[in-house]
C-alpha cells in the first residue's frame, strides 16, 4: 500500500462517506509520526519509541445508538469490505466518549 493511495482513498472516499451517515459528526485522519513509553508506577522515564499504528481515523458520533444504525447501512458495509479486504492489515476498532477537550487561542 502506497500511503499517497490511502490518504488519497480517505480523501475522496471514506472520510466523505463516514461524515455523509446518519449520526456522524466529524472524522480525522492522523499519521503517527512517533511515540514515547514509559512506566510512571515502576520509574522508567519516558523514551521514544515507534508507534503502534501508523495511522488513526478518530470518527466524531452523535450517539453509539445513531451510529449503531449507520453501521448497518449497505454503504457502511461497502466501506468496511474495501477497508478490510484491501486497505488494514492490524488494526483496532474502539469506541470511547470525550471527557476534556481544549484549544489554544
Amino acid at each position: 500500500m502506497k500511503e499517497e493511495d490511502y490518504v488519497q482513498w480517505c480523501e475522496d472516499y471514506k472520510g466523505p462517506l463516514l461524515i455523509g451517515l446518519p449520526g456522524s459528526k466529524s472524522f480525522a485522519l492522523l499519521k503517527m509520526m512517533g511515540g514515547v513509553q514509559g512506566d510512571g508506577q515502576k520509574g522508567s522515564p519516558p523514551s521514544p519509541t515507534k508507534p503502534p499504528f501508523n495511522y488513526i481515523g478518530i470518527l466524531d458520533v452523535t450517539s453509539l445508538e445513531e451510529w449503531g444504525k449507520s453501521r448497518e447501512s449497505e454503504a457502511f458495509k461497502e466501506f468496511l469490505s474495501q477497508w478490510l479486504f484491501k486497505w488494514v492489515a492490524d488494526f483496532y476498532i474502539l469506541g470511547g466518549i470525550e471527557l476534556y477537550h481544549g484549544e489554544s487561542d
